[in-house]
């Protein structure tokens, strides 16, 4: 039985000018699986995943959801087709608390007449609630919803972020170099938390630098080079050395050595 991706783009085309960011880029990502994408500076690797999320518009090709065909014009028809993406400029409110962040935008209101009329934030159902996303996500460094943001972690913030897309995505989380300004502990947190969503059966697409954590957690590795999809491979099948000599150019897969879709 084959399975179907649950996010595509296919033939992808974005250019800024005379600079062509996409030019032809496809992307599959399966239900269940840790999808990197990994590339030199300039291989399309943001555009590509701006386009996934509505903060860019393609120029040509197709986004297709579920099988259907999408058109977003906007980050906000992403999120509402259930993909959540965690940027490395990581959209917190340091002065808010981590319930509030976690909520921001979304916000619950009391019930009856003190969230209808005078529009009274249910802060301690809030406050509850997000408790609950941070434990089920294993974070155990975070205890204290009530505590405000710009007092946290780098870690402990991505984690903040990575919980706020947890609790609201319904197909799909993209993290966008996830562990960049982390340390070596902070940083392994945060794999375990990408782990965790697998586990939940949550999608991720996962963009890095750090090839040894791309090998550690992903399940299919897309590497871009050029604006386009030069390869898919897995961790079991390549090697770090081969993903950089893709990279450059210096090595070329056919499609049979390529793993296009995962083995279910």
């Amino acid at each position: 039985m084959s399975v179907k991706p649950i996010l595509e783009a296919k033939n992808v085309v974005k250019t800024y000018g005379r600079v062509v960011a996409l030019d032809g880029s496809d992307l599959a990502l399966f239900p269940g699986e840790v999808l990197a994408i990994v590339g030199d500076n300039g291989a399309g690797k943001s555009t590509l995943i701006k386009c996934l999320t509505g903060a860019e518009i393609p120029d040509e090709g197709q986004i297709i959801v579920d099988g259907q065909e999408v058109s977003f014009r906007r980050p906000q028809d992403s999120r509402e087709a259930g993909i959540e993406a965690v940027y490395q400029t990581l959209a917190v409110a340091p002065a808010l608390d981590i319930a509030s962040n976690l909520y921001l935008g979304r916000e619950i209101r009391k019930k009856g007449i003190a969230g209808s009329v005078f529009r009274m934030l249910d802060s301690s159902g809030m406050k509850k609630s997000a408790k609950e996303y941070i434990s089920a996500l294993g974070i155990g460094t975070i205890q204290n919803m009530g505590q405000a943001v710009e007092t946290l972690s780098g870690g402990q913030r991505q984690a903040v972020s990575v919980a706020r897309a947890a609790a609201f995505s319904q197909k799909v989380i993209i993290l966008d170099e996830p562990t960049a300004a982390l340390g070596v502990r902070e940083s392994n947190q945060v794999l375990k938390l990408i782990q965790s969503l697998r586990e939940r059966g949550m999608p991720v697409i996962i963009i890095s630098h750090n090839m040894p954590q791309v090998f550690e957690v992903a399940d299919r590795i897309q590497v871009q080079r050029l604006g386009k999809r030069a390869a898919v491979i897995t961790p079991k099948t390549h090697t770090m050395n081969d993903v950089v000599a893709i990279m450059t150019g210096a090595l070329t897969l056919d499609a049979k050595d390529q793993t296009l879709a995962p083995n279910h």
